[in-house]
């Protein structure tokens, strides 16, 4: 039987469980897709990533990322998360203080910065929601939201929509069933909602509902908090904020989790910490 190495790491914290785990199976090569989603349907987690050679002499190494129903092209928390899990294994070194990940939209740098990892977010396009699918989007919130939602799209695709304040965030309990529905006739990973905090601490507070894939909400979304400074760059709300701000997600999953971001140049950089809390192998079924 086939053992491959494995950890799993807590990401936008530094103190185990306050995070968003992500599976990271550090020896993928030799592994078909269908083991590869079968293996993230069994870990139940928001992500499960494997670790490749790259197929590009440009890049360090290569990372294939799965919800429990699908592949990803891109998602943030693993970015980070892998990137944490390769550099502890020895699998990778920094060179001047980067890395370089090959993944499905392309080649992405991350920049190490103390005890943080920092990505620059492939760019975000965006499309209005239309009228007929906003009041199905209040219909599955319970709730009204402020402005013009959008789709935006950064590999995953995330409906963004803002809140009146950090309370109405935080008593959200969408149906899911109208979300997951809405989600896959606008082939949409999910619904990402953000207001200020108003803590004195973060900018925002931030949630992300995924139903369709499986996940009812993701406890702290990397893909959803770019999703959110895409949209507040769109609606001229980024200024107000400055070019770097907190965001705060999980506190209604029994999470703490801290998400960093740098706007700079037109471009959007992802921020955070991560933390191993397993490690060990991984037994594969023989064949």
């Amino acid at each position: 039987m086939k053992s491959v190495r494995f950890k799993q790491v807590d990401v936008f914290t530094r103190v185990p469980f306050r995070g968003n785990p992500v599976a990271v199976i550090l020896e993928g090569d030799g592994l078909a897709t269908a083991d590869m989603q079968r293996i993230a349907a069994w870990t139940n987690l928001s992500e499960t990533t494997f670790v490749l050679q790259p197929s590009s002499s440009d890049a360090d190494y290569r990372l294939r990322i799965f919800t429990p129903r699908s592949e990803l092209p891109f998602a943030g928390h693993p970015t980070i998360g892998s990137a944490h899990a390769v550099l502890e294994a020895g699998i990778v070194k920094p060179k001047s203080g980067k890395l370089r990940q090959e993944c499905g939209v392309g080649i992405l740098e991350l920049q190490l910065d103390g005890e943080t990892l920092w990505l620059e977010s492939p760019p975000a396009t965006d499309t209005p929601l239309a009228k007929f699918d906003l009041e199905d989007l209040e219909k599955s919130l319970k709730s009204k939201v402020q402005g013009t939602p959008c789709i935006i799209n950064v590999g995953p695709r995330w409906l963004v929509a803002k809140l009146s304040d950090a309370n109405a965030v935080a008593a959200l309990d969408p149906d899911m069933q109208i979300l997951c529905s809405m989600s896959n006739r606008l082939s949409i990973g999910g619904v990402t909602v953000y207001s200020d905090s108003g803590d004195g601490e973060s900018a925002i507070h931030v949630r992300s509902f995924a139903p369709a894939h499986g996940i009812a909400e993701d406890p702290v979304c990397g893909s959803g908090n770019i999703s959110v400074a895409a949209y507040l760059m769109k609606t001229g709300q980024a200024a107000r904020l400055g070019s770097r701000y907190t965001a705060r997600q999980g506190m209604q999953l029994g999470r703490d989790g801290r998400v960093s971001v740098r706007i700079e140049g037109g471009k959007i950089f992802l921020g955070g910490s991560a933390v191993t809390c397993i490690e060990g192998s991984l037994r594969l079924p023989a064949g």
